[in-house]
């Protein structure tokens, strides 16, 4: 089996101001990092109202809608922008992630990566925010356990930035574990250790800034993955941020290229543990365009070749 890819022109129609970090560029980046790599590609469909309601409520999806511009872009915060195409990109975004899920649970594949834009693990219950509309990690765990019956499911964050969104979305949830690394300080400010969750279903790991590969890879090894073979999770979600990268220019952690092989492999490896096998992954951050190509290529090259 082939790791399947989604994504949409549509996503291309989020269109921020010149200068804006999470530009449509990115998904050039992207493609650029994909173009080698033998995975299926398919298109993602819009997602339905329901499944953005997993985790929002109807009043801030119909918030969204009257923000739309009819042209050029409104800024919801200082970071959030939306421009005429930026609803249906999000959707599109929600719904690469859900046919995602469905298509592993399914047996059609053994992984998948979302490769969609705007990103989402800083969209609040009922705030946008760090260029951020919906929770599409949060949303797609949810699917796995109301629409597929599944009882542990987990969420690996190596996004630079905490995902105070999926934190928050996922507070009161005992069946999901939502485990992060992130460098501290550093924004939206959320993260610390003292972030447990209702249930304990929260792990945060801060980083320092400069933390580089040695003291990553030590981190995992004695933190998040022994948490994840604890928690035997049934499928595993990634929030895949690449701006961990030394070259970003958002952050000041020290990671390299091959850090995200060697993070993939052992992600691949508590999967093939405890879930079949069974991974998707969804592009959250990552700024620097040329460690953008590569850090996916090395992510969803190792997903690939996992996944035959």
């Amino acid at each position: 089996m082939a790791t399947i890819v989604y994504g949409h022109p549509d996503c291309l129609t989020h269109v921020t101001p010149p200068g804006h970090p999470e530009c449509l560029d990115r998904l050039h980046a992207v493609e650029r990092g994909l173009a080698h790599l033998p995975v299926i590609r398919s298109e993602a469909p819009t997602a339905p109202e329901d499944e953005v309601l997993r985790c929002h409520p109807p009043a801030y999806l119909a918030k969204v809608r009257r923000a739309l511009p009819t042209e050029g872009w409104v800024a919801l915060d200082g970071d959030t922008i939306l421009s005429p195409g930026s609803l249906n990109a999000a959707l599109r975004a929600v719904g690469g992630i859900t046919a995602a899920v469905d298509a592993v649970m399914a047996g059609q594949a053994q992984n998948a990566f979302v490769a969609a834009r705007p990103p989402g693990h800083h969209a609040e219950t009922a705030t946008a925010m760090g260029f951020c509309l919906f929770g599409t990690v949060a949303i797609a765990a949810r699917r796995l356990l109301d629409h597929h019956g599944l009882t542990r499911v987990a969420i690996v964050d190596f996004d630079v930035h905490h995902g105070n969104g999926t934190q928050d979305l996922l507070w009161d949830e005992a069946r999901i574990l939502f485990a992060s690394t992130h460098q501290m300080p550093l924004y939206p400010g959320t993260g610390s250790a003292a972030e447990t969750g209702a249930h304990r279903n929260i792990l945060n790991h801060p980083l320092r800034p400069g933390t580089g590969s040695a003291a990553m890879r030590a981190a995992y090894d004695a933190h998040i993955l022994p948490a994840l073979d604890a928690y035997a999770p049934e499928f595993l979600l990634i929030s895949a941020g690449f701006d961990a990268h030394e070259a970003d220019p958002l952050a000041s952690l020290a990671w390299q290229t091959e850090d995200y092989a060697w993070l993939t492999h052992r992600l691949c490896d508590v999967a093939d543990a405890h879930a079949h096998g069974r991974i998707v992954s969804t592009l959250e951050g990552g700024y620097d365009l040329p460690a953008l190509q590569a850090s996916v290529a090395a992510h969803v090259g190792v997903l690939e070749e996992r996944g035959r």
